[in-house]
């Protein structure tokens, strides 16, 4: 039921000249159009259901949405919520020949593809996404220790709230489902999206092959790109993608092309209806009418710091680590809604003068090249820079000429500061600017030594990874 008392609790679907979309609600409020209202209305729907999939203003029909038992006791509609966010891989309602499309196999049932965890804070003026890598080893509640993807194998919904609920310590008020291959329909509904990555993709399982560099995808290669693993650091690049996917979703469904056709908004929101399943059930819509001043520019994304990116399990498998203490620091900065995306320092002309910022070496992706006779050296040093974090997605090659002295880091136009990361994790090394497209390491015969990360490290030895976060403006691929 509507409550009366919420003058735009939602929109219709049908009901207009063009069976498209309108705002529900008697009266306007004085300073706010159509069009805004729409925006925020769009705005809360993407951010309250699919951020992988962008489900678009899902509380228009709250009866299309489905429901799921995930033992959600605790609902909090007035204040802070922390929703838990699946995607589930179903299989059985496609048909042979779009699975054969997918590259999916013949395997029927449902398998967890991705986790997030989603904050709205107190005063809901911000969104933190905080993706749960699936290889994470964790402890599942009376099941002992797995990969967390395994708890919705497992124990369904309510043992994956559980599991994410020990690990994080957080409450979680919402549980949304999402059957990621509805995505392909969701996409194609907005006339695809814009992505940009720095390294070739090239991804038989997938059926994924894209140069580095921008790129405009349609459905079933968004969903290939969201979901590859085949870069260096498998499921943390994939998590990467993902959340630019997220962006570009809102980004597209928040343009005036979409706004302001009637019909194709109808086609997003009917489109993504059939995608999702909720608890409680509730249609989402006093998380709706809770989300309709969010900004795209307080969508926040967050990662989760690591202490091992290859963790060796007992059963053998490869899994991920999480560096505890760190961990627990950022979610307890983000159950206390802290804003993790520190402002740029403002422009002064004392500032232009300055040396371009370093990055984070996670933002960095660069080749390797031995230029001497000094077998291994490469190996060595890639192996050493992958401990840092940088993407080194090739293994090292060999220059041409194998007398270089010095240990050069050759940066093409534009790349100043992310030549400057790798310069400080290799001390001594040059920094020279030429005429190339990304960033060269070239090994000389003084053969540096790449320095130890200087995050904190786990008992292990393996170093930690700092959280990092951006908002969804700063993620958006430009054209």
């Amino acid at each position: 039921m509507r409550d009366p008392s919420e003058e735009d609790a939602g929109v219709i679907v049908g009901g207009d000249a063009y069976g498209g979309v309108r705002l529900a609600g008697g009266r306007r409020r004085p300073r706010r159009s159509a069009r805004a209202r729409r925006r925020n209305a769009i705005i809360a729907g993407l951010l309250s259901a699919a951020v992988l999939v962008g489900t678009g203003v899902v509380w228009a029909t709250p009866r299309q949405i489905g429901t799921v038992d995930a033992g959600v006791a605790e609902n909090a509609p007035r204040g802070a919520e922390n929703i838990l966010l699946v995607g589930v891989d179903k299989r059985d309602d496609l048909t042979r020949k779009k699975q054969n499309e997918l590259k999916l196999g013949r395997e029927s049932g449902q398998r967890t593809d991705t986790m997030m965890v989603i904050r709205l804070s107190e005063d809901h003026s911000r969104i933190t996404v905080v993706s749960l890598p699936r290889d994470t080893w964790a402890t599942i509640p009376g099941k002992g220790e797995h990969k967390i993807n395994a708890a919705y194998q497992l124990g369904g919904p309510k043992l994956t709230v559980q599991t994410v609920q020990q690990l994080t310590g957080l409450k979680i008020n919402r549980y949304i489902e999402v059957n990621v291959l509805g995505f392909i329909d969701v996409v194609d509904s907005l006339g695809g999206v814009t992505v940009c990555t720095p390294v070739p993709i090239n991804d038989p399982k997938t059926g994924l092959n894209l140069p580095a560099g921008t790129h405009e995808l349609q459905g079933v290669q968004a969903l290939g790109y969201a979901r590859t693993r085949a870069t260096a650091r498998s499921d943390l690049d994939r998590i990467d993608r993902q959340q630019q996917v997220i962006s570009a979703l809102m980004n597209r469904a928040l343009s005036a092309d979409t706004l302001g056709n009637p019909a194709k908004l109808a086609s997003f929101v009917n489109t993504t209806l059939g995608t999702i399943k909720v608890d409680p059930d509730d249609g989402l819509l006093g998380l709706a009418t809770q989300l309709r001043d969010v900004k795209l520019d307080n969508v926040q994304f967050a990662d989760i710091p690591l202490a091992d990116v290859d963790y060796r399990t007992p059963t053998g498998e490869s899994a991920v680590l999480w560096d505890k203490q760190r961990a627990r620091e950022l979610f307890r900065a983000i159950a206390a809604d802290q804003d993790l995306v520190k402002p740029s320092p403002s422009a002064s002309p004392s500032a232009k003068q300055t040396k371009p910022a370093t990055l984070p070496p996670d933002q960095v992706t660069l080749k390797v090249l031995n230029g001497t006779l000094i077998t291994g050296l490469g190996a060595r040093t890639r192996t050493a820079l992958l401990e840092h974090g940088f993407k080194i997605p090739e293994t090292a090659g060999n220059t041409a000429r194998k007398d270089h002295k010095k240990t050069v880091v050759r940066h093409g136009p534009g790349q100043e500061a992310a030549a400057r990361t790798v310069a400080a994790a290799i001390p001594g090394a040059d920094v020279r600017q030429v005429d190339i497209d990304g960033i060269e390491l070239v090994l000389g015969t003084d053969q540096l030594k790449v320095a130890k990360p200087k995050a904190s490290t786990s008992p292990s030895g393996r170093p930690t990874a700092a959280p990092t976060a951006q908002t969804a403006t700063q993620n958006i691929c430009k054209k």
